[in-house]
């Protein structure tokens, strides 16, 4: 395909193709390899309470006829019980993961050398570069082994944005329209889409620690009894972990992503003024970004101010979680602008 002085190399893209949709399907087998993790650990924390309480009842049983002493350390009990067939799929699931990131980036890289241009110039483009980051994020985050099965939860909305991406937003690899012709592509849009993909994983952490605020303790309860839809759901909130946990994984990405996502509001100012003669003009994909970094600032001040840094902070988090995907969107997508070149 020529276009201009431009020649796009067909089989790259076509590695690229093929690369972004094995992504998918790898990214499928390990969320349900860490789905199966949680099970797994939920099992294993039930068998360790059962445990617990079998040691003592024998340690007070034999306490007037033997002078050899409990051992009780939780790796003592570790040991007695054994690993079920859950978790040691679970624990293929961390380097499955990173197969599907590594093709994944590897779809990025050569759509970006056949087409000899930073691969983010439109929608489809962008949507994977933010999975992508997301993805980076959640291992990174994620990385102790007792929060890696979180990641099922992270994979699951980058699994839908790329599916929606690769079924409907999908585009041709060609050359960028004129307008983003420009050294600030790299610049702005590799910061907006990393810094997204960050605070895309704080909004998921957000998201379940409300769940487990609401219902954790329903779930957590030995003599609940729900079948049906209502026992899985039930089952599923018992297997996530600690509200603490999640609360303390948000506001650490909000505190990465948040001055990142200014940065890369800042660059498209200065872009603007170059391109359009003026640093900020209330274009609707401006003004959402503005609200967006606003709300995480909000986020950022409730999380610490007494009163305000728990369930309310989290309704915020997830508040820009929201302007976030309707930035990405409807922003993009369905209201006329300024920038509704970039994708389609």
């Amino acid at each position: 395909m020529n276009t201009g002085a431009v020649q796009v190399d067909e089989t790259l893209a076509r590695y690229s193709d093929l690369l972004f949709g094995t992504a998918i399907t790898v990214y499928v087998i390990a969320m349900f390899l860490f789905l199966a993790a949680l099970a797994g650990a939920r099992s294993r924390r039930l068998a360790a309470k059962e445990l617990v309480g079998a040691t003592a009842g024998s340690a007070g049983s034999s306490a007037s006829g033997s002078s050899t002493p409990v051992d009780r350390t939780p790796g003592k009990l570790a040991q007695g019980t054994r690993r079920s067939f859950s978790e040691k799929l679970g624990a293929m699931a961390y380097p499955v993961v990173f197969v599907g990131l590594a093709a994944h980036i590897a779809s990025i890289v050569t759509r970006g050398i056949a087409t000899d241009r930073a691969p983010w110039g439109n929608m489809y483009e962008f949507i994977s570069m933010t999975c992508a980051a997301c993805v980076v994020a959640g291992v990174v985050v994620l990385r102790k082994p007792s929060n890696r099965p979180l990641l099922s939860f992270v994979l699951l909305p980058v699994i839908l944005l790329m599916f929606i991406a690769g079924r409907w937003l999908y585009t041709q690899a060609a050359p960028v329209v004129p307008a983003l012709k420009s050294y600030w592509l790299a610049i702005h849009v590799s910061i907006i889409s990393i810094s997204s993909g960050v605070l895309l994983v704080s909004g998921v952490a957000s998201v379940l620690y409300l769940v487990k605020m609401q219902w954790g303790a329903k779930a957590d309860d030995p003599k609940r009894s729900d079948s049906g839809f209502t026992g899985g759901v039930m089952r599923l909130v018992a297997h996530i972990p600690g509200a603490d946990t999640l609360d303390r994984l948000a506001y650490k990405c909000v505190v990465f992503g948040f001055p990142l996502f200014g940065l890369g509001v800042i660059c498209g100012a200065i872009w603007a003024e170059s391109a359009w003669g003026r640093f900020w003009g209330w274009d609707p994909k401006e003004t959402v970004s503005f609200i967006a970094w606003v709300i995480y600032a909000a986020y950022l001040h409730a999380r610490a101010t007494a009163g305000w840094r728990n369930t309310a902070a989290a309704w915020i988090n997830v508040a820009g979680f929201v302007a976030l995907l309707f930035n990405l969107f409807i922003i993009n997508l369905v209201v006329s602008g300024l920038h509704s070149y970039a994708g389609l």
